[in-house]
């Protein structure tokens, strides 16, 4: 029987209030820390993944002979910001390279892996917090991740996009080459989209979709953005320890993969779990996922050079060989142990190949991308498998055992294979040992950091939306029907 509701427009409504009331809170917390003057800079000093914006404004009276007049001329003798339509069309292919990984491939993907009656909530989860996500990262997003702030978040200089405009620019990895900002805000608009999106994997099948959306605005603005701005932003905590991240090892993956685990424990486990069949309902459906995610995926790792240059080139290169290394290697350990290899092995692993290259694919060789790919298969096939039965978490799509061991991985052996003696980009004295410290240091800021945020967001969840998860009932029927109102198969 079909419960007819008006609750979930409630619940809906009551996650657009949050976030008036979070922007409020935090409006305080970055004002009381921080004390930024209304007059500074709408942007960073120029960095890799937090360019800064080009004011068109006229310098300040200067007396000749001084100091300033100095600073003055060398400014004078500076070249003009170029920005190069090359550039400016790959970022452009780069940023729908990403919302094709979203949308549809993560929701193909996911969608084939539930039971059938749970396929269109999958959909609609995945596309509504997708979209939810976007839109708040123009409202304020942006501005708390990448504008002025402190070490741990940003600034509100920024809030509703104030002061961007048309002309206005951002920095790339090269002196006096620019990106329109625009470009540059809604490429970061993506991950940032992609990663609450991931999250639904790990409670797919008895969550009550108004609680989803308000967990997705509770953990965006609380540990996204910080996480984003510390290990992104030129001021970040961890961009300064010298932390190594090119696409979103952390920021991305573990971020996600940590909030998934905590959302698969608070939620619990799904109704008949052990006693029914919960298998996937469509692997070719999977598989056309998995394939749109890889595709995708060169926007995102090699979209994260912002420029058309050699530095995309490696990180193109690596997305595309630590892939597939990592679909042989999970498919040679499950072979191995199971005596089978599976298309959905192959497509995990995939995935898991293609999590573990993000933070390392601007930074390593070839080769070292290679090994991280065939470590990756074997890693994750354990992480989905032993781990999961240890954690007794009912991480429904492995969101954890795919995305936040494979983002642990990574992190790590970007730290080993950024290296110039084994092919990395590292400078001549790069220590393997000391980058390695550094990334567990982001590794385990990430994990507790998004873990206490995760618990917060459901527990407010819970209460605003009297509860996580559907009636038993509503379970057993199915969450299309019961929560949408339709069916994905006639």
């Amino acid at each position: 029987m079909i419960k007819t509701s008006i609750s979930p427009l409630r619940r809906a409504a009551l996650a657009l209030l949050l976030i008036s009331g979070f922007a409020t809170a935090l409006v305080g917390t970055v004002v009381a820390q921080d004390a930024a003057p209304a007059e500074e800079a709408v942007a960073e000093a120029p960095v890799a993944e937090a360019p800064a914006a080009v004011e068109d404004t006229a310098p300040p009276a200067v007396t000749p002979g001084s100091a300033d007049a100095a600073e003055a001329e060398a400014a004078a003798e500076a070249p003009e910001p170029i920005v190069d339509k090359g550039d400016v069309a790959w970022m452009l292919v780069a940023t729908l390279l990403v919302v094709m990984m979203a949308v549809p491939g993560l929701a193909l993907f996911y969608g084939g892996l539930v039971r059938s009656k749970n396929m269109l909530s999958v959909l609609m989860q995945v596309m509504t917090v997708f979209s939810l996500i976007v839109v708040l990262w123009a409202v304020y997003g942006y501005s708390l991740a990448f504008v002025g702030g402190g070490a741990v978040f940003g600034s509100f200089d920024a809030l509703f996009l104030k002061g961007i405009t048309i002309d206005s620019l951002a920095a790339t990895f090269t002196d006096g080459i620019m990106l329109p900002e625009f470009v540059f805000i809604a490429f970061q608009s993506t991950f940032a989209g992609i990663t609450c999106a991931l999250i639904v994997g790990s409670f797919a099948e008895r969550i009550k979709f108004s609680a989803v959306l308000i967990f997705s605005v509770i953990w965006f603005t609380l540990s996204y953005l910080p996480i984003a701005h510390m290990v992104w932003a030129g001021n970040g905590y961890l961009y300064g320890k010298g932390a190594l991240d090119f696409a979103g090892g952390t920021v991305v993956h573990i971020n996600a993969g940590v909030a998934g685990l905590v959302g698969a424990y608070l939620v619990g486990k799904r109704v008949g779990l052990g006693r029914e069949a919960m298998g996937p309902h469509s692997l070719t459906l999977t598989m056309v996922g998995a394939s749109m995610l890889w595709v995708g995926w060169f926007g995102f790792n090699a979209g994260s050079n912002l420029e058309a240059t050699s530095g995309a080139a490696l990180a193109f290169i690596n997305t595309l060989f630590a892939t597939a290394a990592a679909v042989l290697s999970w498919s040679a350990i499950e072979a191995l142990l199971r005596g089978k290899a599976s298309m959905l092995g192959a497509a995990s692993g995939a995935v898991a190949g293609l999590v573990a290259i993000t933070p390392a694919c601007g930074s390593v060789g070839v080769m070292g991308g290679i090994v991280i790919g065939l470590a990756a298969g074997v890693f994750c096939f354990w992480g989905v498998t032993g781990l999961k039965r240890m954690l007794g978490a009912d991480d429904t799509l492995d969101v954890f055992g795919v995305h936040g061991l494979g983002g642990i991985l990574g992190a790590i052996l970007t730290g080993v294979f950024a290296a110039p003696s084994l092919g990395g980009t590292g400078a001549d004295d790069f220590s393997i040992g000391a980058q390695v410290l550094i990334q567990a240091e982001a590794v385990v800021i990430t994990i507790v950091w998004s873990g206490v945020v995760a618990a917060v967001a459901f527990i407010v969840a819970k209460l605003l939306a009297g509860g996580l998860r559907v009636s038993e009932e509503e379970e057993r029927e199915g969450l299309d029907i019961t929560s949408h109102g339709e069916a994905a198969y006639g």
